[in-house]
């Protein structure tokens, strides 16, 4: 029974979620939605993720990170993939793509198929499956942690904290409380946990820019950005998702792995990786 009312009031949420959201993109916006299928399709989807969680080439019914549900979520929102030109496109694609891969790879370095055919192995953080209770920040007042959740990174970027939970509900569900006490629904539906994703990704937190707005080449480097050397490319991105631990200094395997995810997409999509593809010399933003 509690699983049907949580599906149920998933449901009720979502019918009023889609009927404000599709009055606030704009008819202007509305012509972009499609613009994933511009250089995706499924086949292709499935070369690039052939070890996805749930996928098998003879049976589909499990597949999580299907290609359709990323579709789906990409057409909430209409600035993903349509600002600049084709050449600044296929560079956020490859961006987004590496992170994604990046946060839920299921690679060892003598996989089959090779590391980077593993994106999207994880729907849970590894190690957390059980609840990882550390990323509840009880200071964020406006989005309080509940006892006894976890909100740890589900999902492909690996949605993490109370508050960014919390903000991602407000937006998709018109509310803070849906995911702030079933932060599950990340790893139950495909649609909303891809769209928790874009989410992130779209969307600026000070003191730091959207990944979006950085790859595009929206964002203005402050000052203060400057003498930091945060300075517009894929290693801001970074400095973004993971820069109290990936950036300056703090140089590791997985951030090794996260720049070359990145010059792996750029190859397949035949784009100019662009200036600025390290955080190594960069300090992380709020510092």
């Amino acid at each position: 029974m509690k699983n049907k009312a949580v599906i149920f009031y998933i449901l009720i949420n979502s019918f009023f979620f889609i009927n404000a959201f599709t009055q606030f993109v704009s008819k202007e916006h509305r012509a972009t939605l499609g613009q994933l299928s511009k250089y995706l399709n499924e086949k292709k989807w499935n070369e690039l993720f052939p070890h996805r969680s749930g996928f098998t080439k003879t049976a589909k019914q499990n597949d999580f990170y299907s290609f359709q549900a990323f579709q789906q979520a990409a057409k909430y929102f209409p600035t993903f993939l349509a600002e600049g030109n084709e050449e600044t496109q296929k560079r956020e694609l490859a961006a987004f793509l590496a992170n994604i891969a990046l946060e839920t790879s299921g690679g060892w370095k003598d996989a089959p198929d090779g590391y980077y055919k593993w994106g999207l192995y994880f729907l849970d953080e590894k190690g957390c499956e059980m609840g990882c209770y550390q990323y509840s920040d009880t200071g964020k007042k406006k989005y309080a942690p509940v006892k006894n959740i976890s909100y740890h990174g589900r999902g492909p970027i690996q949605l993490s904290w109370n508050y960014n939970y919390g903000q991602f509900s407000e937006l998709y569900f018109g509310n803070k409380d849906t995911l702030l006490l079933h932060p599950q629904i990340l790893t139950e539906n495909a649609i909303v946990s891809f769209a928790s994703a874009i989410w992130f990704w779209t969307t600026a937190q000070l003191p730091k820019p959207s990944c979006h707005d950085i790859i595009c080449n929206k964002w203005q480097p402050t000052a203060a950005d400057s003498a930091a050397n945060r300075l517009p490319g894929f290693g801001a991105i970074i400095n973004v998702i993971n820069g109290g631990v990936e950036c300056g200094n703090k140089q590791n395997e997985k951030t090794t792995y996260r720049y070359n995810y990145y010059l792996y997409f750029c190859k397949y999509f035949k784009v100019n990786p662009g200036n600025n593809v390290t955080c190594s010399s960069q300090k992380p933003f709020g510092t």
